[in-house]
C-alpha cells in the first residue's frame, strides 16, 4: 500500500498458519510492508488449508492479502543468513519457531537485535517460553481446550465442544497486534528500544474466559456447559422459530430483559420479584428461557424480528455464510468487498475491520502467488545479483 498509518514500516513474517501471519495481514491492511517468507517446497501449509478452487487455497489468498511472497528455506545456514538480511530491513519480524530452535539457528531477539536493535520480534507459540511445555508444539485446538474454551462449550449433557474456526489463534493474534504497536510506539515515541514479544495460544484466550477462574478461586465452583444459556444472563439462548430457522437474544441489560418480556406480551412479569432484578432472573432462568421459546415458536423468524426490533430488544437472526453476505447493513457498510485476482477472477473477502476516518485500511491485492516477490526483495532490496539469485535457487535456498 502507499498509503495509511503504518507507511514506512516493513514487516518481515517468517511463521507459518494463523496466528502470526495473521498478526502481519492486519498490520499489511493498514499500510506496513510485509514480505512473506515461505519455505520453497509448498509454501506456509495455509496454502492448502481448507476450501480450495482449482488447487488454490481460499484462506490463504485471504490471508495473504496486501503481503510480498518470497522463498527462503531457514533449514539451511544460507537461508538463515537471507533472513537475517531481511530483518536488518525490518521493523517488526513475526516468527513461531520453538523457542529452542530459534536460539539454535541464531534467530533469537538477542542475535537479531545485535546488528538491529529497533527490531520488535514477535514470537508466537503453543505455550509460551519457559515452563515445561515451551518447547512443545501447539496448535488452536489445544489452545481451545486448555483455556477453558472447550469445557464451557456445548449442551450440559454433551461433550467439551470445539469451534470450527480458528479462536484460540485469531484471539492470540489480536493480543499480539496490539502488543507489536505498543511495541513500536515504545520505540518511536518514547526512544527506547526494539523488544521481544512473547504470546502463546492458550493465555489471550483464557483471558476472555477469566470469570470461571474468578469463581473457582472466590467460592470454590467449577462452571459446568450451559448450552446457549450464560450464568450472567437471562434470557440468553438460541430460539427456533415457527418457520424452522433460529434467532439469538440477550438480556444482558435489566432494560433489555424487560423490553423483552413486554415484547412477548408478559408486562406482569416485569414486576414479578423472580424476574424484576437481574440476580433472582438467573436464577430462574429457566422459567424466562421457556416464555421467550414457546412466544418465539409460534411466530416466523421475520415476524418475530420485526417486533423485537421495534421493541428494541437485543435479539439477531442466525446467519448462515449466504445471508451474512445478504444482510442488508454489512452491504451498506461495504464489509465483504469483490477484490481482482489472477488465479480466481475475483473473491469476496472481509474487508478491514477497524474503521479508520483519515487513515482507512484497504486490500491493494489478495495472497499471490509463492515466491512471486523474489527478485524484488532479494534483488532490489538486499542487492543481490542475478547470478547470485540463481546459484541460491540451484542450491534449494531460494
Amino acid at each position: 500500500m502507499g498509503s495509511g498509518p503504518l507507511t514506512g514500516i516493513r514487516v518481515v513474517d517468517a511463521a507459518t498458519l494463523a496466528a502470526g501471519p495473521l498478526v502481519a495481514t492486519w498490520l499489511g491492511e493498514h499500510g506496513a510492508e510485509v514480505i512473506k517468507v515461505e519455505q520453497p517446497d509448498g509454501g506456509d501449509p495455509l496454502r492448502q488449508w481448507g476450501a480450495q478452487r482449482d488447487g488454490v487455497g481460499l484462506m490463504w489468498k485471504s490471508l495473504g492479502r496486501n503481503k510480498k511472497s518470497v522463498t527462503l528455506n531457514l533449514r539451511e545456514e544460507a537461508g538463515r543468513d537471507l533472513l537475517r538480511g531481511l530483518t536488518d530491513t525490518a521493523d517488526v519480524v513475526v516468527l513461531n519457531l520453538r523457542p529452542s530452535t530459534l536460539t539454535r539457528w541464531g534467530l533469537d531477539h538477542a542475535a537479531l537485535a545485535a546488528t538491529n536493535p529497533g527490531l520488535v520480534m514477535l514470537h508466537v507459540t503453543g505455550f509460551g517460553a519457559g515452563g515445561p511445555k515451551s518447547d512443545r508444539p501447539g496448535f488452536g485446538t489445544l489452545g481451545e481446550a486448555m483455556s477453558g474454551f472447550a469445557h464451557l462449550t456445548g449442551e450440559p449433557d454433551g461433550p467439551p465442544t470445539l469451534p470450527a474456526f480458528m479462536l484460540a489463534d485469531g484471539v492470540a493474534a489480536l493480543t499480539a497486534t496490539y502488543a507489536v504497536m505498543m511495541a513500536l510506539y515504545h520505540r518511536d515515541v518514547h526512544g527506547g528500544p526494539g523488544q521481544l514479544i512473547d504470546v502463546n495460544l492458550v493465555e489471550p484466550l483464557a483471558r476472555l474466559i477469566e470469570q470461571p477462574v474468578l469463581t473457582y478461586d472466590q467460592l470454590g465452583e467449577v462452571p459446568a456447559r450451559t448450552g446457549n444459556r450464560w450464568d450472567i444472563s437471562a434470557p440468553r439462548n438460541t430460539y427456533r422459530t415457527k418457520d424452522r430457522h433460529w434467532l439469538a437474544m440477550s438480556g444482558s441489560a435489566p432494560t433489555i430483559a424487560m423490553r423483552a418480556l413486554r415484547a412477548v406480551g408478559r408486562e406482569d412479569l416485569t414486576r414479578d420479584p423472580r424476574f424484576a432484578e437481574a440476580q433472582q432472573r438467573l436464577r430462574n432462568a429457566a422459567l424466562i428461557d421457556s416464555v421467550m421459546a414457546e412466544w418465539i415458536a409460534a411466530h416466523t423468524l421475520d415476524d418475530a424480528m420485526t417486533v423485537f426490533e421495534e421493541a428494541e430488544v437485543a435479539a439477531a437472526p442466525i446467519y448462515d455464510a449466504e445471508q451474512l453476505l445478504a444482510d442488508p447493513q454489512l452491504q451498506a457498510r461495504g464489509v465483504f468487498p469483490q477484490v481482482p485476482d489472477p488465479d480466481l477472477g475475483a473473491m469476496r473477502v472481509q474487508a478491514p475491520v477497524p474503521r479508520f476516518s483519515a487513515t482507512p485500511g484497504g486490500i491493494d491485492h489478495l495472497g499471490p502467488g509463492l515466491g512471486e516477490h523474489n527478485d524484488e526483495i532479494y534483488g532490489d532490496l538486499l542487492g543481490l545479483s542475478e547470478e547470485r539469485r540463481a546459484a541460491l535457487r540451484a542450491q534449494g535456498v531460494i
